[in-house]
């Protein structure tokens, strides 16, 4: 646990009592505060009262008592309209702030000079988050992974000038760190998102750009257009800025050329690392998760030896093209995560000859937009509340049967994929649709499709994955 020092002998207010909100709690009152702390949900009270935590209607308190707010990044900040909670703490001129406020606080306390690298971007967070934390882990640094990924920053180890911090955040905790200062900070992209609770483009953006503005050195991928003016401004702020792109060569920072990438300054260019044979790293928006990954472990004292060793050793992240196993010349693959169209772009985009798993409770749209990829699939086996709908949007443009389930369509794609002729069919679960119809969430409709390949006489697993 890293103890909040900087709140010592201060009485913190605290809403949102989920796992990061207790380990929080937890971790201000360590370092020597009082918290008084509230949740909407009277089980999270009560949790939290059984964990030690002083708990009381944050409705009905004091607000001149309180020296600070931690908010969790979960609960509205702006929009649609600040939560309740937000309007106190303003009318009493209390400052709002997140986890990841107080462990940058607490690292600039003990020592600034440990290596932090934050991530953030619209899609990829999580994949290039577990993939920087496997390089470092394994050229032997003593790597500490959280923030947005799953695990709650202040349950790291504390800051040492050793110890290296890889934190994924959203642009919720951004938005609640004004202080976000890490060694390197990458934005992978940017595209329309969340914007209920950003209300506009614009705002979204301002958020984001907070994380790489505040580092010392900025990664920033420039293939939309929004990034590629960050990356513009922050520079002409005299802001250091390493531009990627997985679509275009650059003149000064790291490109994508095929399977290799290549570094480039004043135009010349240099073969750094190939993705050639990394299953765990297929496809175009595999590159710019390497591409980032490459440049953040450089800025903090890696060599390209240390990381293309990485490189060559990553399992890859559960659910989010998860090469499952094999079965003959046939390939499994768990993209459960994509839970739209646009989300199982990449995967589709990445295989030649698809047996496409599809369906489940579906977005707005569909999978019309997908129809230049229709031609990857060989057949499609159709799930869920979506099936009737996908099989009139596929039509004749690709082979398809409705299966219902998950095990009855991994049953059929197998069988058909066996007899396929070409040198690595696929049998891909890549959604484009939520899994409430049929599964409490996309961990467990993965978790299914998982144990169906497993089953299979002759299924040989890929093992290794990382979680998050």
């Amino acid at each position: 646990m890293i103890a909040a020092h900087s709140m010592k002998d201060q009485t913190v207010a605290l809403f949102g009592l989920g796992g990061s909100g207790v380990a929080t709690a937890q971790a201000i009152i360590a370092g020597g505060a009082k918290v008084i702390a509230w949740d909407d949900n009277p089980e999270s009270v009560t949790r939290a009262q059984n964990a030690g935590i002083e708990t009381a209607d944050l409705r009905k308190v004091d607000w001149k008592q309180f020296s600070s707010f931690v908010l969790s990044p979960g609960v509205p900040l702006t929009h649609p309209r600040p939560h309740w909670t937000v309007d106190l703490a303003r009318a009493s001129g209390v400052e709002i702030i997140g986890d990841i406020e107080l462990f940058v606080r607490e690292r600039n306390l003990a020592d600034k000079n440990s290596p932090f690298i934050a991530i953030t971007g619209t899609n990829g967070k999580s994949t290039t988050t577990a993939l920087i934390a496997h390089i470092i882990n394994s050229a032997g640094r003593d790597m500490q992974l959280g923030g947005n990924i799953g695990t709650a920053v202040m349950t790291l180890d504390p800051p040492a000038v050793e110890r290296y911090y890889v934190v994924e955040c959203s642009s919720y905790q951004i938005d609640l760190a004004p202080s976000l200062n890490p060694t390197a900070g990458i934005l992978l992209n940017l595209t329309p998102d969340h914007l209920d609770r950003h209300g506009t483009m614009q705002h979204y953006t301002d958020i984001k750009e907070r994380l790489v503005a505040g580092s010392d050195t900025a990664i920033v991928g420039v293939d939309d257009s929004f990034s590629a003016t960050m990356a513009d401004r922050l520079e002409r702020t005299g802001k250091p800025v390493i531009r990627i792109s997985k679509r275009m060569p650059i003149r000064d920072g790291y490109f994508a050329e095929g399977v290799d990438l290549i570094f480039a300054r004043n135009g010349d260019k240099k073969v750094v690392a190939s993705l050639a044979g990394i299953g765990s790293l297929r496809g175009e928006h595999n590159a710019q998760n390497a591409l980032a990954a490459f440049a953040a472990c450089r800025a903090v004292g890696l060599s390209t030896e240390e990381i293309n060793a990485g490189l060559r050793t990553f399992p890859g992240l559960a659910h989010r093209m998860e090469q499952v196993a094999r079965l003959g010349k046939t390939l499994f693959v768990n993209d459960s995560k994509a839970t739209n169209a646009e989300a199982a772009a990449p995967a589709l985009s990445s295989f030649p000859r698809i047996y496409w798993i599809a369906g489940g409770l579906p977005k707005e749209g569909g999978i019309a937009s997908l129809s230049a990829f229709f031609p990857r699939i060989a057949k499609a086996y159709l799930i869920g509340e979506a099936a009737p709908q996908f099989a009139a949007t596929l039509g004749g443009a690709a082979p398809f049967e409705i299966s219902g389930t998950i095990g009855a369509a991994v049953d059929h794609a197998a069988r058909d994929a066996a007899k396929d002729g070409s040198s690595e069919p696929v049998v891909l679960l890549s959604p484009a649709c939520a899994s409430f119809d049929q599964f409490q969430n996309f961990e467990k409709r993965g978790e299914a499709f998982r144990s169906a390949v497993l089953a299979l006489a002759g299924a040989s697993p890929i093992g290794g994955l990382l979680n998050g």
